[in-house]
């Protein structure tokens, strides 16, 4: 199970999820072995019984089971009921909800892919995860120290590994009585020349880095500081934004989404002869984007959960297409199926990893 934990998180790490966002494994024992995974949107009763049919003792979906605290476990509810079968069938659940909205290749990215667009980034690059590490550290040991530092997680700026930059200075120290200094004596005012090292390091990498830092590091007491950075991160986001092979109408676009989305209608505005090129997308709801879509420069927002107003914002600056929440986000499934068949056979495991045959989908239309 931890094997598994480990891919998922790789892909969509767990301290990027929204903040009241319930993720990572929600049921199951981390340490037992994984026979079979199905992979869903939702977690319903049929979806327990196919795992189960498959012989799957663990269900990876994108929305949490359990996302307000429960008072009870009985029979009441559907949600009580699937809780209550996972359990005594002993199938794990994991979840990666807004995580995986909020990454590359996540939600929004695999919306993209099924519409035919070419991703070229996010939409909003909100967050803030970087820290920066400063050590110092003899001439003679800084290239060992940042090579460890770097092994560790460190040093990484874009497609750019190992990066850090030294400044040469004087450092002082005194080391009382019963220290063992690296350099010099104790108990006496001593003067080194050192490199002043630093290193950009993921919040979530700083414990290990510092850890990889310390051991490699020749002194008795390590000095480092710790900076929170703003600068954004790059590789985390929120929506997706691209462009098409050729311009098409608006007209064919909506039949393009309708068709490959299966989406039962659309709910749009904008005039249908616009040509389209430049796409923005945000899996799910993601109507308090539209800002970042007008001035992305795309010709067609594609969301869903809109509000009545907002189409009223944008009128006259992009269309804008409600293709649906189940509907948007649904095509995420193939993507995490994908990722998971391919990662554990690079692992050597042969785990049977299936999407649900079971549509979640809780809402019908009337036509």
């Amino acid at each position: 199970m931890r094997g598994i934990q480990e891919i998922m998180e790789a892909w969509a790490p767990l301290d990027i999820a929204w903040e009241r966002d319930n993720v990572g494994l929600q049921t199951g024992d981390p340490d037992a072995r994984v026979r079979g995974i199905l992979v869903t949107l939702d977690v319903t009763e049929s979806v327990v019984t196919e795992a189960l049919r498959h012989g799957a003792n663990l269900i990876v979906s994108h929305h949490p089971l359990l996302f307000r605290p429960l008072r009870s476990v009985t029979t009441r509810t559907s949600q009580e009921r699937c809780l209550a079968a996972l359990l005594r069938k002993r199938v794990a659940l994991y979840s990666a909800h807004t995580n995986l909205d909020f990454t590359s290749g996540g939600t929004s990215f695999a919306l993209a892919e099924t519409l035919g667009v070419a991703t070229e980034g996010f939409l909003r690059t909100p967050f803030m995860l970087q820290n920066k590490i400063v050590t110092y550290v003899p001439p003679s040991h800084a290239d060992a120290v940042a090579a460890a530092m770097a092994a560790a997680g460190a040093g990484v700026i874009g497609e750019y590994e190992s990066c850090s930059f030294g400044a040469e200075g004087n450092g002082t120290f005194r080391g009382r009585a019963g220290t063992h200094p690296a350099l010099g004596r104790s108990e006496r005012l001593e003067h080194v020349q050192e490199i002043r090292l630093e290193m950009v390091v993921p919040r979530r990498a700083t414990k290990n880095v510092v850890r990889a830092m310390t051991k490699a590091h020749p002194y008795e007491e390590v000095a480092y500081d710790v900076y929170a950075l703003e600068n954004a991160a790059g590789e985390y986001g929120m929506g997706a934004v691209g462009t098409l092979r050729r311009d098409v109408p608006l007209r064919a676009f909506l039949a393009t989404v309708r068709r490959a989305l299966d989406a039962p209608a659309l709910r749009w505005s904008g005039d249908p002869r616009t040509p389209v090129h430049r796409v923005a997308l945000c899996g799910g709801s993601g109507s308090e984007l539209l800002p970042d879509a007008i001035a992305s420069g795309a010709e067609v927002f594609v969301t869903a959960d809109v509000r009545y107003h907002t189409y009223h914002e944008a009128e006259g600056c992009i269309a804008l297409v409600d293709a649906g929440h189940f509907e948007t986000e649904n095509p995420v499934v193939a993507a995490i199926v994908e990722r998971l068949r391919r990662e554990t056979l690079s692992r050597g495991a042969r785990i049977p990893v299936r999407a649900t045959s079971v549509s979640t989908n809780p809402v019908r239309w009337s036509m």
